[in-house]
């Protein structure tokens, strides 16, 4: 469910790692409060630096981003935390040593004096996790980790969620595990922007999605709208988007 409340807005971002090197070429997005918008575009178009640039990890060059209508261009990620932005990266996402417990507790060093209500709200999600809290997350699954990594940054209750390939390195049915989670997390009033290399799975859940070509977004529209775009199929989707158009 979604309303006209515009809460993230990223504006022509030019963003790189290197000097001198753009990765993101003069890239816009939009997310209204509730909406679940995803992100796919060929490899080294850009996506997973939009994520990081949005969340203070990649210096930002041109452009601007707003939340709710406050700049926080190259704002530092712990300042976007307190602001209400969780992200959950696609590698290295979880502390292997802790247990489970640990790992949430981790996601509210912020704010530990809520981790009761929000244990609570998580453990409601994703209840596989309500009966292993004293587990080590480093035993845990892919699956299972990506399942703790995105209930840690649901535990400081975000307004926006950023997701870099939550089915990254899945089997295929771990891989649907996932989207549904995301979709729940969605339909629970998080926004939630997601990277997603498996396109159509991605198209398939998402309200709205932009389509990044060399840095820039080539293609915007409903999620079912591009599922059945020609040039999209064509040029981004392949056999996979032929299935369904």
């Amino acid at each position: 469910m979604t309303n006209s409340e515009l809460v993230v807005e990223v504006t022509d971002l030019v963003a790189g790692y290197l000097p001198g090197v753009n990765i993101l070429t003069g890239c816009s997005l939009t997310a209204h409060k509730g909406e679940l918008i995803g992100i796919i575009g060929p490899n080294g178009a850009g996506k997973s630096t939009l994520l990081k640039a949005i969340f203070g990890q990649v210096h930002v060059r041109g452009g601007s981003m707003t939340l709710n209508g406050e700049d926080i261009t190259d704002l530092p990620a712990d300042k976007l935390v307190a602001r209400g932005v969780g992200m959950v990266p696609q590698n290295n996402n979880v502390f292997p040593t802790l247990t489970i417990e640990e790992n949430l507790q981790m996601g509210l060093f912020q704010n530990p004096k809520i981790y009761n209500e929000r244990l609570e709200f998580v453990t409601s999600l994703f209840t596989e996790l309500k009966s292993r809290l004293k587990q080590r997350a480093g035993s845990l699954s892919g699956g299972e980790r990506q399942m703790v990594a995105m209930s840690r940054a649901l535990m400081m209750d975000p307004e926006v969620l950023l997701l870099d390939e939550p089915s990254a390195g899945l089997s295929p049915v771990r891989q649907d595990e996932a989207f549904i989670r995301v979709s729940e997390i969605n339909k629970a009033g998080v926004t939630t922007i997601m990277v997603e290399q498996n396109a159509r799975r991605c198209l398939q859940i998402a309200d709205r999605a932009y389509v990044l070509d060399q840095g820039r977004d080539a293609y915007t529209g409903s999620g079912r709208e591009l599922l059945h775009d020609p040039k999209v199929i064509s040029l981004y989707l392949g056999t996979l988007g032929e299935e369904v158009a």
